[in-house]
């Protein structure tokens, strides 16, 4: 008699996947028996944190080097998403990186980089990945925003709220079809982010600062209840809704923490 033939693993692919919060979902995926696609920038970082996760978990991991500025990029992202012969049953659209100057201090071609990331890239991988997904029935995406998304944090807050009014009409548009997503808000975590945008993190009190496993956590009790946005940990949930309170003048006085 044949044994039957293994069950092929799932497949999650993961933006922004070799460092910070995306480096979490990765590992956490791949720990759950998921095959990964990495998809970053560095194609030498790529490398090692794929070697690194299949040695520990023994799951395949394919990586794609793409700045998802570049539309020929991003294009080659899309299509790996939408490859029927390939299903990917994971989307985390995590990418993304902040500017630490006022938005007339920063060149324009960094402001439309960063909304290139933050807004184009989720629109069309998201788009890529909902159609497979919702024919089959199945599959989630992880959409990681930001509390800025409820702040006047300039144009990056504004795009982190077009993330988070997407994912909720997204969720209540495609779930009925299988599809599960979740769009999480983080604030600030321990990560290489506000290194990269030359920001100390003595700029914002301790006790705001959340660790990758926390957000991790949150986001996957989140898509496991079927909630389509969470903010990780009471203390941040507090400050949402006590934003919602605050006039928005004195809100924006408050818009330097984190940046300098």
């Amino acid at each position: 008699m044949n044994a039957p033939a293994s069950t092929p693993r799932p497949v999650a692919l993961v933006t922004g996947g070799t460092a910070g919060i995306g480096a979490g979902y990765a590992e956490r995926l791949a720990a759950r028996g998921f095959d990964l696609v990495l998809v970053a920038r560095d194609a030498d970082r790529l490398a090692e944190v794929a070697g690194s996760i299949r040695e520990r978990h023994g799951v395949a991991v394919e990586t794609i080097a793409a700045d998802l500025v570049d539309r020929a990029d991003l294009d080659r992202v899309a299509a790996r998403l939408a490859d029927p012969g390939r299903p990917v049953e994971w989307l985390v659209n995590n990418a993304g990186f902040g500017l630490k100057g006022r938005f007339l201090d920063n060149d324009v071609e960094a402001e439309q980089a960063m909304l290139d990331v933050l807004v184009t890239a989720v629109l069309r991988l998201t788009h890529a990945a909902l159609g497979p997904m919702a024919e089959r029935g199945s599959g989630t995406v992880v959409n990681v925003s930001s509390v800025a998304a409820f702040l006047p944090r300039g144009t990056y807050g504004a795009a982190k709220a077009w993330v988070n009014r997407f994912g909720l009409w997204a969720a209540q548009e495609y779930g009925p079809s299988g599809v599960r997503i979740t769009t999480v808000c983080p604030g600030f975590v321990r990560t290489e982010f506000h290194g990269r945008m030359g920001v100390e993190r003595a700029s914002a009190p301790k006790a705001l600062w959340l660790e990758v496993d926390d957000v991790v956590d949150a986001t996957f009790d989140a898509v496991e209840a079927g909630r389509a946005l969470v903010v990780p940990s009471r203390r941040y949930q507090v400050l949402v809704g006590a934003a919602r309170l605050v006039p928005s003048g004195l809100l924006q006085r408050a818009q330097r923490l984190g940046r300098q």
